[in-house]
């Protein structure tokens, strides 16, 4: 036997070497979707830095804050006098004299929130204000309750004011899992649904065509890439609204790790479903701002849903972040458990799985 054939014999009695994990087309997706994502600092900006940035401002423009100051102003008159100095003796009053024309002025143009003016002996007040402002009604109360406790009137049931300031009823409070599940809406769509069109457009995903990869593996890839950015992005947003404005979570810790994964699963899915077919820059933003648009407005980010119509509700009830930020802050506020939240569980399930199921198999490489 020449020394070619003892080669080539070795060779083919040599059993396979088991394949590494490291070498499966899932985890070289994955890890090359890492170095992609950490080589734009952009991205890394939007990802981790802007939720911050939007908990410090919206919290520093909502803190808890003194009584504010009433703007009151007082139509010239015989009874001015009078009406300024009791309505002045209450610190929480800033009373301004000025004629009809003037106070008319002020009113209109929100530099005052009331105007007051009186007739006839005994005086009679009336009151000028914008029924359809909320502070323009409360400057009218605490004025009549002013003025007729300097009329003389006392109440005959005695009342005590108990203040509470506790974490978990302030706005930051309530802001904080609006934000967090607006960051894993724009993370699903954005930072998979963008990117899977960038790559389409790039002419990238044609190159993996011509792979033995499956379509299964790179859709999961991504998916599994945003879950990897996701966790870093919601550590940093729960222990910075902790540590920085007190934020507390009242329920359990796996509770919300499970909302959080479900909510990331569920967006991920979406954002897929939203590029399988688009083929450029255009194409895409405005698909993703047509599904994200109704949530940013319906699904109670910055104030709660039940201000919409009750005939709105169903529909409301039924978007993907709307189930998933009412879960987070059941469980976040309220200490509210899994099972309790059932309902809006599935409903995120059902948005993961049917987008996902739907992406597979309307998906193109080009």
């Amino acid at each position: 036997m020449t020394i070619a054939e003892r080669a080539s014999s070795a060779v083919e009695e040599r059993p396979p070497r088991p394949r590494r994990l490291i070498d499966r087309a899932f985890v070289q997706l994955v890890l090359a979707r890492l170095r992609e994502f950490f080589r734009e600092p952009e991205a890394v900006f939007w990802v981790y830095i802007f939720p911050i940035l939007m908990v410090v401002g919206l919290g520093i423009a909502f803190r808890n804050q003194p009584v504010e100051h009433i703007a009151v102003d007082v139509e010239s008159g015989p009874q001015s006098a009078t009406i300024a100095s009791a309505l002045g003796s209450n610190p929480r009053f800033v009373v301004t004299t000025c004629d009809a024309a003037d106070c008319a002025t002020r009113l209109r143009t929100g530099k005052a929130q009331l105007v007051v003016s009186a007739a006839g002996n005994p005086p009679a007040y009336q009151y000028r204000l914008d029924p359809t402002r909320p502070e323009s009604v409360l400057a009218r109360n605490a004025a009549d309750d002013a003025l007729q406790r300097a009329a003389g009137r006392v109440d005959r049931v005695k009342t005590a004011d108990e203040t509470m300031s506790e974490p978990g009823g302030r706005y930051v409070d309530f802001l904080v899992p609006g934000l967090l599940g607006m960051s894993l809406m724009g993370g699903g769509l954005w930072g998979v649904g963008f990117v899977t069109v960038d790559m389409r457009i790039r002419k990238l995903l044609k190159r993996f065509l011509a792979t033995p990869m499956k379509k299964r593996d790179f859709l999961a890839a991504i998916m599994a890439s945003r879950m990897l950015f996701m966790i870093p992005e919601v550590l940093v947003l729960l222990v910075f609204a902790h540590y920085v404005f007190g934020v507390f979570y009242y329920g359990s810790v796996w509770s919300l790790v499970f909302l959080i994964v479900l909510g990331a699963l569920m967006f991920s899915g979406v954002g897929l479903l939203v590029a399988s077919r688009a083929k450029t820059v255009e194409a895409v933003s405005g698909l993703m701002n047509l599904v994200m648009l109704p949530m940013w407005m319906l699904s109670g980010i910055f104030f709660t849903s039940d201000r919409f119509p009750a005939a709105a509700q169903p529909l409301i009830k039924i978007l993907p972040l709307t189930p998933l930020i009412d879960a987070l802050r059941a469980v976040m506020l309220e200490g509210s458990s899994l099972s309790s939240q059932a309902a809006r569980i599935t409903i995120m399930a059902a948005w993961g799985v049917l987008s996902f199921a739907v992406a597979l198999r309307i998906f193109r490489w080009q």
